[in-house]
Parts: C-alpha cells; structure tokens; sequence
C-alpha cells in the first residue's frame, strides 16, 4: 500500500492481481504479502485506511481466495483452503450517511483541511530529509519517477494551513515539485502524486541497464516517458481533468457560467500561490472539478454527480 493511495484505490488494485492470478494459474496456490509505506496516525500506528485494507480487506475478504496472507501484523495460512472463484468484479459501497469518515468525500461548501490524521503538529520547521525518507520506508528518491535530487514538498502548503508533521510531506523531483497541486486538500494531492506515477511510470528506468529495460517491456512496462506534447494551458488541464477525475466529453459541454463562477471561489478558498507559480494545471484541474462537485451537490446545472473519488484508473497502461 503506497503512500499516496487510499483505501479504495488500493483495495481495487490488490484485486486485480487477485483476479489475474487466478485468470492465468488457475488452481496454483496464491501467496500476498501486503506492505504498507507511510500512512500513520496521530499515535504512530496505522491510520484508519491501512487498517480497513489489512483486517477487513485483507482478511475478511481475501483470505478465502488465498493460500496464504503475510501482513505488518501477522502470517495467516488460510485453514479452509484456497477458494477458486474470485469475483469478475470488486465492489466497494460506503453507508450513505459516511461523510467525510468514508474517506473520499467531505463538505464541499466548506472545503475544509484534509490532513491524514486530526492533532495539528507543533514543529515549526520542516522534518530533514532522512525522516522524511524514514517515514516512506524508502531512499531519497522522487515518489513519482524515483529521480534525485528531491525537494522536501508538502501535501499541503503551510500557507493553506499545512503543519510541519511528517505525514504532510512527499519526496519529489523539483520537475514534479512545480507540477504538484497546491491546495487544501491533502488526499487530492496524494490522489494526483498517485496518478502522475502512473502516467510517467516510463522514466524511472531512465538509465536502467538495457537488460533490466528489456525485462520491464517483456512484462508489460513503459521504459520511456509518455510523450504527451507541448500542451497550452487548458489544453493541459482538460487532459487532466479527462485522465486524473473520469471527465467525459459531455462534461465539457456543460460548462456553464455559474461553473466559472464556483471554480473561481473555489480557487480563491482552498488555493494558494506556492513559490511563486500562478498557473499550475494540477491546482486549476482539481479547483474546476471540486467547483462541478459543489454544483452538483446543490442540484446545479452540471448534470450528474462526478465520481466520488479521484483517480479514476482509466490512464492507459503501458
């Protein structure tokens, strides 16, 4: 489980492997072992969206489809055998009446913080590199392209009332750095860090050697960028919006004054300008998707409700 995944986006995709295990060895004993990078509470344990993902996921769901289930708590063999009739399908419902607890959604009228975990850190300066570095269980490396060096970059900025706690930090690439939102929302921002790994997955192995390069593209992999242009400016936002938020063309065809108008609060509210870079793509894509989400929730003229979580997956891979 990475650091910038949820609960949801994790869950989907520990089970695609499920199902893909099984589509290609059926029969064959089935064996996970679910890590998990980051995601601490106040307490130094593990926040509410590991816990689901390892006890309820993991071992209520799971375990009847595996052999056998290795998890940062224990190592259960499974006593009644491994099923083999995986769902086509995983379906993840929350109660209706969840809110902001479901993790995914919250007050779009008041656009609150959304830190991982509740009690406001007390440091004034940023942790060191090595903590932070410590924390993601991993060397000094950008989390999106595993490049150096990285800059220390906050999942909210101080001036959008960021802390200075460790769990309010990524470590990422000044390229990715100046790409990365800058808003009130700390799960957008490990949402779109989440979703930049994937669209730019080809550079980490910039400078592999030819055979490792070789291995990636025999299984699957990217081994280069995705070109995607010189975009202008809403260029590149609408591509966002389409690959980050599931907009679909129809979408964009009713764009409406009333939206300008809330995308424009929103951006006022919950944005900010962060080293001095005013037209960021990732900033203004999430500001007009959060404005449609604030339309809709008041029976605006946007049509349906958007999806209720970013990162819809549909990025084309490899």
């Amino acid at each position: 489980m990475a650091v910038y995944e949820n609960f949801e986006r994790c869950a989907r995709r520990i089970f695609e492997v499920l199902r893909n295990a099984e589509d290609r060895m059926p029969g064959k004993p089935r064996h996970l072992l679910l890590q998990v990078q980051g995601h601490r509470n106040d307490a130094g344990g593990y926040d509410r969206d590991a816990i689901e993902i390892i006890r309820e996921f993991g071992m209520g769901y799971l375990l009847p489809y595996l052999t056998e289930l290795t998890t940062p708590f224990h190592r259960i063999g499974n006593p009644d055998g491994q099923r083999d009739d995986v769902p086509d399908e995983l379906r993840i419902a929350y109660p209706e009446d969840a809110g902001s607890d479901a993790g995914f959604w919250y007050d779009v009228n008041l656009l609150p913080l959304r830190p991982r975990g509740t009690t406001e850190n007390a440091r004034k300066t940023p942790p060191k590199l090595a903590a932070i570095a410590d924390y993601l269980g991993m060397d000094p490396a950008c989390l999106i392209c595993w490049g150096t060096p990285v800059d220390r970059a906050h999942a909210v900025p101080t001036s959008l009332g960021g802390s200075m706690d460790v769990r309010n930090f990524a470590l990422l690439c000044p390229d990715h750095h100046r790409q990365a939102p800058d808003i009130a929302d700390a799960e957008a921002f490990w949402a779109w860090v989440d979703y930049a790994e994937i669209r730019d997955s080809g550079s980490k192995w910039n400078g592999a050697a030819p055979e490792v390069q070789e291995w990636v593209r025999a299984h699957g992999g990217r081994t280069e960028p995705k070109d995607r242009g010189d975009m202008e400016f809403l260029a590149a936002v609408r591509f966002e919006l389409q690959h980050l938020y599931g907009w679909a063309d129809a979408d964009f065809e009713n764009m409406s004054w009333d939206l300008l108008q809330e995308y424009h609060q929103v951006l006022e509210a919950a944005t900010g300008k962060h080293f001095g870079v005013e037209k960021k793509v990732a900033t203004h894509a999430w500001a007009y998707h959060i404005a449609r989400r604030r339309l809709a929730k008041r029976g605006g003229e946007t049509g349906p409700m958007p999806s209720d979580h970013p990162w819809t997956g549909i990025w084309p891979v490899p």
